[in-house]
């Protein structure tokens, strides 16, 4: 059984990179990651049999090509989107004026104006707007796909699916090419995921030494943010961190709420950080001056014995299924409350695959298989029904040739370990 006090971190997880420009050191090769990325994409596309797709997901849109712009308020407004053919650089649709954004960047052939088809734009003209936006498209696909009618999209809204489909395009869902090109990381994205964790760790640093009594859920919370945005991060995905109570369940955003000397501080930095990669990890902490209780170290104990003896069997070949079958099995009192799966994919954001609790598995489970160089990360969530607190961990991890090595290196808390 795996040591409740954790392992050290593997020497691999201390080699994140600078990102300044040296000749006397090996470092990030951006074109070559691009490059790496949009193969792995088209090559999805030939394995299916799609002439191409168009992408809305900023996140696809940079991995493939490593374009961006606006990413979060494109998130939700479909206003700039990209063809990439299964062969061929890409056509980039982008917002107004923003043409220039994708300067020589050499995944992308030619930058057009968007066409904005969200009601925002249209309002009650979309209908019009997609059948014309769909013209433009026709005319881009007889070019481009070479006769090939299935056409991949990973979103795409009724008026505009119906347009297509009436000039006799075979829509496909884009998701699953996206996910299955994304999973398996290049050198360069681990060097990349290395550097956002390491922007991550220190944003972590800054709010253990800020937790004092008196300080709200917010005001710690802010700290991890400001570290992100002067280091060169993006956004964050949630505001999971909550106090004390609130703890128990999981899932509260931080608020208002004053933490107190003895409280349990847990979060979750669900982090988009330099370069748009994901450093997503786990911590419990003890509010001082206090000491923690008996029912404190007991949950952590818990946490702990399960996410290192989740992280033992990771490694290449084990599938899915297996991995839901062999995980560390949750003691009644908590399966109520249980995390959501054992463990899910990281690397722009969390991705594919999710691996769910073995009683879950024939409701919401699907198979597949780890391989080396995939990203994982490994959940824990250790609080009873109607409990008074909870303890959340989670570790993100490299899959290797033999076993998988830890890429976080921030402690974990030892006075809920004594």
């Amino acid at each position: 059984m795996p040591s409740t006090h954790g392992r050290e971190p593997l020497h691999f997880a201390k080699k994140s990179v600078g990102v300044g420009l040296k000749d006397f050191e090996q470092q990030i090769d951006m074109p070559r990651m691009r490059q790496y990325r949009m193969k792995r994409f088209q090559d999805q596309l030939k394995r299916l049999d799609y002439g191409g797709a168009v992408l809305y997901d900023p996140i696809n849109i940079r991995y493939v090509s490593g374009s961006r712009n606006m990413s979060v308020w494109t998130l939700h407004n479909a206003a700039r989107y990209m063809f990439v053919p299964a062969e061929g650089k890409c056509v980039l649709f982008d917002f107004h004026n923003c043409e220039h954004l994708s300067d020589g960047l050499e995944t992308i052939g030619e930058v057009r104006p968007a066409r904005g088809l969200f009601f925002f734009s249209a309002g009650s003209r979309m209908e019009e707007k997609a059948v014309s936006w769909a013209k433009d498209m026709d005319v881009l696909f007889r070019e481009r796909c070479g006769g090939n009618k299935r056409i991949a999209f990973d979103h795409i809204d009724p008026p505009a699916l119906r347009a297509l489909e009436k000039l006799g395009w075979d829509i496909k869902d884009g998701q699953e090419p996206c996910e299955l090109a994304r999973a398996i990381k290049s050198p360069d994205e681990i060097a990349c995921m290395l550097h956002s964790i390491a922007v991550c760790e220190v944003g972590m640093a800054e709010m253990r030494e800020q937790l004092k009594p008196g300080k709200t859920e917010q005001e710690i919370w802010a700290i991890l943010n400001d570290a992100n945005n002067r280091l060169g991060g993006e956004w964050i995905e949630c505001r999971l961190l909550s106090s004390g109570g609130r703890t128990n369940p999981w899932f509260k955003e931080a608020g208002e709420k004053i933490i107190r000397p003895g409280d349990i501080v847990s979060y979750d930095t669900d982090l988009i950080g330099p370069f748009g990669y994901c450093a997503d990890i786990s911590r419990s902490y003890l509010c001082g001056p206090s000491k923690a209780t008996d029912e404190q170290r007991r949950l952590y104990g818990l946490a702990m014995e399960q996410i290192h003896y989740n992280i033992d069997l990771v490694k290449p070949g084990l599938s899915f299924k297996e991995f839901s079958e062999k995980a560390w099995r949750i003691p009644n009192e908590f399966y109520a409350n249980r995390y959501s799966c054992v463990a899910h994919g990281v690397g722009m954001a969390d991705e594919w695959p999710k691996v769910v609790h073995a009683p879950d598995h024939a409701r919401s489970g699907y198979d597949g298989v780890l391989e080396p160089n995939m990203t994982i990360c490994i959940e824990s969530y250790m609080g009873s029904e109607g409990g008074a607190e909870g303890i959340k961990l989670e570790q993100q991890v490299l899959v290797t040739e033999s076993g998988c090595e830890v890429m976080t290196v921030f402690p974990f808390e030892e006075r809920l370990m004594t």
